[in-house]
């Protein structure tokens, strides 16, 4: 999906994969969950790297907190090993408790191993803050919603406002769930690098599409809105390119450039965070061998994975707002959607 050609006046450099979504990346899947009923507006996306025990074949990762405003779940394991185990998890700021829960259970039904034989699992579950459209203090995300997200996981999936994404809002506009893909050739064969985003942050007026500053003041003075980056996002970045974790720790930094491109500035209450694996080092949980072989990219060549992700990511968040209807929710707070802004304003 990602944004269809010729839309929005904007081109890219790189060959999107056939779905232009994460999911072109072989065996990664995406489920959601969507509550969305009077002032609640939320849910859960959920993202599989590939279709196995995640546990007991665990994929290499690497992480960016680009700003640290966020209650994130699982990060620091993946700092120190470099490693996911479990499905990744997107949901609401005060339903990451419930997420956890949720998806610790579902790996520990599939692992009768864990905390008995071997050691206790590291799920991942990230957030934004979806309160100005949702009711977030009612808790609405249970753990059944959780499971949906995960067993509902396919490749094909919604973008917008959807899952994780049904109650966010991005750059004054209504944001949620984007995503687009990027293929790159190295030594004869094709690679493909995928991003997802759940789109929460920046401030109104601050919007870029291509190079074009869209003014999104115009349809939040009339709510006498503030106009801070005071929301978070998180970015997921999937590849099939052979690559360590220290590697792909770069490629998660390099997602700060996307959000630049499309006008963010990190503000002080923006929870910005990126991660990224690749399915081409898995790791077995156990092993008789004590030397295990990986495959890395050569460094002095890597510029181009920078690139593709790059663009993907600036994708997926254009992707996420251009799909994004217009959303009435909690205390009659409504944020419009990027295509009815556009036909609303940019022909006056």
């Amino acid at each position: 999906m990602g944004i269809p050609e010729g839309k929005l006046g904007i081109s890219f450099k790189w060959k999107s994969g056939p779905r232009n979504l994460i999911t072109d990346v072989p065996g990664v899947k995406v489920g959601h969950a969507t509550i969305r009923h009077g002032e609640v507006n939320t849910g859960v996306t959920a993202i599989l790297p590939h279709e196995r025990n995640l546990f007991q074949e665990k994929v290499m990762a690497g992480a960016a907190v680009i700003n640290g405003f966020g209650k994130s779940a699982g990060l620091v394991q993946i700092e120190e090993l470099g490693t996911i185990e479990s499905p990744i998890i997107l949901t609401n700021t005060l339903s990451t408790g419930t997420a956890l829960t949720a998806i610790v259970k579902y790996m520990m039904a599939q692992n009768p191993d864990i905390g008995v034989k071997t050691g206790t699992v590291n799920c991942l579950v990230t957030e934004c803050n979806d309160g100005r459209l949702n009711d977030i203090r009612g808790l609405h995300v249970t753990e059944e919603h959780v499971l949906q997200a995960v067993q509902g996981a396919a490749e094909d999936f919604e973008e917008g406002a959807v899952g994780g994404g049904t109650g966010m809002v991005c750059l004054g506009l209504k944001g949620g769930i984007g995503s687009a893909s990027r293929q790159l050739e190295a030594d004869g064969r094709t690679y493909t690098t995928g991003a997802l985003v759940m789109s929460k942050f920046g401030a109104a007026g601050n919007l870029v599409i291509g190079g074009r500053r869209i003014d999104t003041r115009k349809c939040n003075e009339e709510c006498g809105r503030e106009f801070r980056d005071s929301g978070s996002i998180i970015i997921i970045i999937g590849t099939d390119v052979p690559l360590n974790e220290r590697q792909l720790k770069r490629v998660a930094k390099r997602a700060m450039i996307s959000l630049g491109r499309v006008g963010s500035y990190c503000g002080n209450g923006s929870g910005d965070i990126a991660i990224a694996f690749t399915t081409a080092n898995n790791q077995p949980h156990y092993s008789d061998r004590n030397i295990w072989d990986t495959k890395m990219f050569y460094d002095e060549n890597i510029d181009c994975v920078f690139e593709a992700a790059v663009e993907a990511v600036e994708e997926a968040i254009i992707s996420s707002l251009y799909h994004a209807k217009t959303t009435v929710g909690v205390r009659g707070n409504q944020y419009m959607g990027l295509l009815e802004f556009l036909e609303k304003y940019e022909k006056e």
